[in-house]
C-alpha cells in the first residue's frame, strides 16, 4: 500500500512511500548520485531514450532539469520523481508524469528509467505500484498512458505486470537514440483493476 505524504512548504512535491521504494521530486543534492548513476549506465538506457546532450550530466544540465521539473509541478503539467530504495536511500531510476491534461481529459503520460546495476529486481514494477494511487486518487486523473518500443521486451511485461492494456501502435512516436521509432501505447484507467 502506497502512503502519500502531504507537501509541506519546505517540501518540493509528493513524497510516495510503498513497501521497498520512496518517490520524491528530485533536488540538487541528488546531482551526485544522480549523474554517477546515469554515466555509469550510459550503455544500458541509450537504446531507450532520447539522445544525451554532449553537457547531459553536467552540474548545470541537472540545474536546469530541476527548474523545469518545479515549473512543471507548479503548474500541474508533470511530475517528476527520483525512486530510493527505502532501506539505503540509494538513489535507483525515476519517473515521470508528464503532459498533465485536465479538462475534458483527465489525463497523463508515465515515462521511467532505472539504473543497470537495479534492472530487473523490482524497483520500476514497485514505483509504478507506488504511484498509480497518486494519479487517480490526489491527482483525480482518469487514464494513465504509457509508450515503449516494441523491442522493448522489459518494459511491456513492467506495464502489463501493473495492470495496463496494450492500446496499438504509434508508427514513429517518439525520435529514440536519434531515430523516430515506433512504440506500443499502452493505458491504465482509473476504473481498471490495478495490477
Amino acid at each position: 500500500m502506497a502512503l502519500l505524504r502531504a507537501a509541506s512548504p519546505s517540501d518540493f512535491g509528493p513524497v510516495i512511500e510503498s513497501g521497498r521504494v520512496v518517490l520524491r521530486t528530485p533536488q540538487m543534492s541528488d546531482y551526485p548520485a544522480w549523474a554517477e548513476l546515469r554515466a555509469s549506465s550510459r550503455d544500458f538506457l541509450m537504446p531507450w531514450e532520447p539522445l544525451w546532450a554532449p553537457d547531459e550530466l553536467s552540474r548545470a544540465s541537472f540545474r536546469r532539469r530541476v527548474r523545469h521539473y518545479l515549473r512543471d509541478l507548479r503548474e500541474d503539467v508533470g511530475y517528476a520523481l527520483f525512486i530510493h530504495d527505502v532501506d539505503s536511500d540509494a538513489l535507483v531510476g525515476g519517473l515521470t508524469l508528464c503532459n498533465v491534461r485536465r479538462g475534458v481529459t483527465q489525463s497523463c503520460t508515465l515515462g521511467y528509467w532505472v539504473g543497470a546495476k537495479y534492472a530487473n529486481q523490482g524497483y520500476m514494477t514497485s514505483a509504478v505500484r507506488a504511484v498509480v494511487p497518486f494519479v487517480f486518487d490526489s491527482l483525480e486523473l482518469h487514464r494513465l498512458e504509457a509508450a515503449c518500443l516494441p523491442t522493448n521486451a522489459a518494459s511491456m511485461r513492467l506495464l502489463e505486470r501493473t495492470g495496463f492494456k496494450r492500446e496499438g501502435l504509434a508508427r514513429r512516436y517518439l525520435r529514440i537514440n536519434g531515430a523516430w521509432q515506433d512504440h506500443l501505447l499502452y493505458a491504465l484507467l482509473d476504473s481498471d483493476p490495478r495490477g
